[in-house]
């Protein structure tokens, strides 16, 4: 029987949300003497590790979007809309929730760390503006995926204006979104910028997924673009900047780490949807279909978010690398185990939130 469901897209967040759990506990918990870029070891993590937060916005933007694109066609729009609006509040709730010093707070400390912008806040927010760029274009589903391809694009080509962003007459709750010059892990730029193209290879998917030849044909367009990407991008901007005099593009030219990134992405994107049969397991797509739930385990493990006492209180950076690698492992486990089976998380916020919504 024919589907249309992206069943390697379960197999590529499961892959993001693992890379992102074996970071944050390999960069929590080695020591620092450990940390040698010069050791190839530790240079091929550090890489891979920086292919993590662009892999998670891309496939963010890819699933949300081929989501809301297809309920379109099934006549169910204006309920996936506001589905997903309350999603990016949820996720913008839960990025503070998560940060909330309580205990401090019980204690009267107050301090300015619970208005800190991670990734939930950037991906909640994100979801909005796609939210609403989409209704603004409903009727036209090409204006969309343009507008999603060229908002994408636009914002790494102008990452040097907002490199520095002078924030200061800025409110902090707002300014925390642009700058993370107080504390913020992420900021809506350019991190917006890899949920962009996610909605615009969701528009692909969902415009051609099913058509002859189409598999072959993305998967030799991800292989092939990414590699330009991670190869010949500055090359390709210094070339638009000795024709235009665009002193915009030798500036991206020379901190080139966005197009490299989404090189990257590509290039694992194009993998994963070529090997697709062979990984359709139910284990990789519960784990696929639980990040959200994963994600909050792992915080409150390592950070000790909400109870104040985690594994970066416990252990510090006191790891050597053979320990933090097998720690890795047994960490990964446990939240996996946790969030699958232990708890319900997912579930639960959403009754709470339909019951709200339904007094309201």
């Amino acid at each position: 029987m024919k589907t249309d469901r992206l069943f390697f897209i379960d197999a590529v967040r499961a892959f993001a949300i693992i890379m992102m759990m074996q970071g944050h506990f390999v960069d929590t918990l080695l020591a620092p003497e450990y940390r040698d870029m010069d050791s190839s070891i530790f240079q091929v993590w550090s890489y891979f590790r920086g292919i993590t937060a662009p892999m998670f916005f891309t496939i963010s933007g890819i699933v949300f979007t081929y989501l809301l694109m297809k309920s379109k066609k099934k006549g169910l729009a204006p309920e996936r809309i506001r589905k997903g609006l309350m999603r990016g509040l949820l996720l913008i709730a839960i990025g503070y929730g998560l940060r909330a010093p309580i205990w401090d707070w019980l204690t009267g400390t107050f301090d300015n760390s619970f208005l800190i912008v991670d990734v939930l806040h950037c991906i909640g927010l994100s979801i909005i503006i796609t939210v609403g760029i989409y209704y603004l274009t409903f009727k036209k589903s090409l204006i969309f995926s343009i507008l999603m391809l060229v908002l994408g694009v636009s914002i790494f080509i102008m990452e040097p204006w907002y490199r520095e962003l002078d924030t200061s007459r800025i409110p902090l709750v707002f300014a925390n979104y642009l700058t993370k010059s107080n504390g913020s892990i992420f900021t809506i730029i350019p991190w917006l910028g890899y949920m962009s193209i996610g909605a615009f290879i969701a528009s692909l998917f969902y415009r051609y997924f099913g058509r002859e030849k189409f598999k072959p044909i993305i998967v030799s367009a991800f292989i092939v673009v990414g590699t330009v990407l991670i190869y010949n991008s500055s090359y390709l901007l210094m070339k638009l900047y000795y024709w235009s005099d665009v002193l915009l593009f030798k500036q991206v030219a020379y901190y080139n780490y966005l197009f490299t990134r989404l090189g990257n992405v590509f290039i694992l994107l194009g993998l994963f949807y070529a090997l697709e049969r062979f990984l359709k397991n139910q284990m990789i797509f519960k784990i696929g279909q639980k990040t959200l739930s994963i994600y909050i385990v792992h915080f409150i493990v390592i950070y000790g978010s909400i109870t104040g006492f985690g594994l970066s209180l416990l252990l510090r950076k006191s790891l050597n690398p053979y320990q933090a690698a097998i720690g890795a492992v047994l960490f990964i486990i446990t939240v996996c185990w946790i969030s699958l089976y232990g708890i319900k998380t997912n579930a639960f916020i959403y009754k709470k939130l339909r019951g709200l919504f339904k007094r309201s």
